[in-house]
C-alpha cells in the first residue's frame, strides 16, 4: 500500500501572493473536482471537521503539516497563509479565544458567519486571473486599496451577506463547478462587478498614515524607509477604542471630528467594539485616530486639556504601550503638568 502520508495530491496548486489558508484549501478541494466537504472528509477525516471555526485563525498545525506535505511545499510556506504570522506585527501575543488586535472576527455560530470578518477589493479580484482572497483583507485598518485606489467591502454589495466562499455549494447537490470564488454565496452576485468608490479622506495627512499603514501589510518590517512598527499600531488601536468609548468623561471622538471640522457619523451599536463595526464606521473612527498619530503629543495634550479624555482611559487595557505613548500619558498624571 503507497503511503499517502508524505506523497504528494494528484493536482497540488501553490498559494498565490498572501492568499488566505481557508482560500487555498477550497481552491485545492475544487482543482481536484470535489466539493470542499468531500474533500475535507476524505483527506483528513471525518472526526477532524474544519469549516466550524476560523481556521485562518485557529491554523490547526497538522491542517499545515499535512496540506504542505502533500502539495510539496515547505511548513513555512503554509505558515504564512495563516493570520498567526501577525504575530509581533499587528499584535503581541497569539491567542486562539477572544478578539486579536486589528484582526476581524468571522463571529462563527456552527458553520453560519454572523460577522464581517472578511473584506474584499473589487478591482483587485477583477485584476485576478482566479480571484481569490488576501490574507490582508483580515486586518481591520485596511479600509482601502492602495493600489487601485479603491474602498474595500465587507459584504456583499447587493444582499449585504457576509463573504462566506466556501459555501457557494450549498444547496446544490449535484454541482461541483460552483463557479469563481468572488461569487456571493446568498444571491449569486459577481463581486468584480463592484463599482469602485474612491476614498474620501478627512485630512490628507492623515490619509497618509493610514495608507502607509496599510501599505506596510506588503512590508511589515519597513516601507519608504518609515517604521510602521507594533507600537504605532497599537496606540493608533487604542485611539479608535477610546473612540468608541462608553465612559462619560470621555469625548475623543467628537472632540477630534470638531478639530477636523467635520459631523461626526452616528454609530450603530456604541456597545461593540470597533473590530467588530462595520467598514465605514472604521474608516470613520481610523481617520480620526490617524489624525491625532501625525502629531500625538501635540494633539493628545490638546484633547486632554479640552477634557476630552482622561489620561487614566489613555492606557487603560493597553498592557504593551510604547514608552514614547507612556512617557506621553504620564505627563497628564500630574495635574500640575498643565501649569508647567
Amino acid at each position: 500500500m503507497t503511503d499517502t502520508s508524505q506523497s504528494q495530491w494528484l493536482i497540488h496548486p501553490k498559494p498565490y501572493a498572501d492568499e488566505l489558508l481557508s482560500c487555498w484549501l477550497v481552491r485545492i478541494a475544487h482543482a481536484h473536482g470535489l466539493k470542499v466537504e468531500t474533500f475535507c472528509h476524505l483527506k483528513f477525516g471525518k472526526e477532524r471537521p474544519l469549516w466550524n471555526r476560523d481556521i485562518d485563525r485557529l491554523s490547526p498545525e497538522w491542517l499545515i503539516t499535512e496540506i504542505c506535505s502533500h502539495i510539496g511545499l515547505s511548513i513555512e510556506a503554509g505558515r504564512a497563509t495563516t493570520l498567526r504570522g501577525y504575530e509581533h506585527v499587528l499584535y503581541p501575543h497569539f491567542h486562539s479565544s477572544g478578539l486579536l488586535r486589528w484582526i476581524l472576527p468571522l463571529k462563527l455560530y456552527h458553520r453560519t458567519r454572523n460577522g464581517f470578518g472578511l473584506q474584499f477589493c473589487p478591482a483587485c479580484l477583477a485584476q485576478d486571473t482566479e480571484p481569490y482572497y488576501r490574507r490582508r483583507w483580515r486586518v481591520g485598518f485596511n479600509v482601502f486599496c492602495p493600489k487601485h485606489n479603491c474602498m474595500h467591502h465587507d459584504r456583499c454589495p447587493r444582499c449585504e451577506a457576509p463573504v462566506i466562499f466556501h459555501r457557494l455549494e450549498l444547496g446544490r447537490p449535484d454541482v461541483v463547478d460552483v463557479g469563481p470564488l468572488s461569487t456571493c454565496f446568498k444571491c449569486g452576485f459577481d463581486f468584480r462587478e463592484t463599482t469602485p468608490t474612491a476614498p474620501e479622506p478627512y485630512d490628507r495627512t492623515a490619509y497618509q498614515v493610514l495608507r502607509q499603514a496599510i501599505e506596510s501589510l506588503d512590508a511589515p518590517a519597513k516601507y519608504n524607509g518609515t517604521s510602521i512598527d507594533i507600537g504605532f499600531l497599537g496606540v493608533m488601536h487604542q485611539l479608535c477604542k477610546l473612540m468608541t468609548s462608553r465612559y462619560r468623561s470621555t469625548s475623543l471622538r467628537q472632540h477630534v471630528a470638531t478639530e477636523l471640522r467635520i459631523k461626526s457619523i452616528p454609530l450603530t451599536n456604541p456597545k461593540i467594539p470597533f473590530i467588530l463595526r462595520p467598514i465605514n464606521e472604521r474608516w470613520h473612527l481610523l481617520q480620526l485616530a490617524a489624525w491625532i498619530m501625525t502629531a500625538p503629543e501635540l494633539r493628545l495634550t490638546a484633547a486632554w486639556r479640552a477634557k476630552a479624555i482622561r489620561y487614566n482611559h489613555l492606557e487603560k487595557d493597553f498592557f504593551d504601550p510604547p514608552p514614547w505613548y507612556s512617557a506621553i500619558v504620564n505627563k497628564f498624571s500630574d495635574w500640575r503638568a498643565d501649569q508647567r
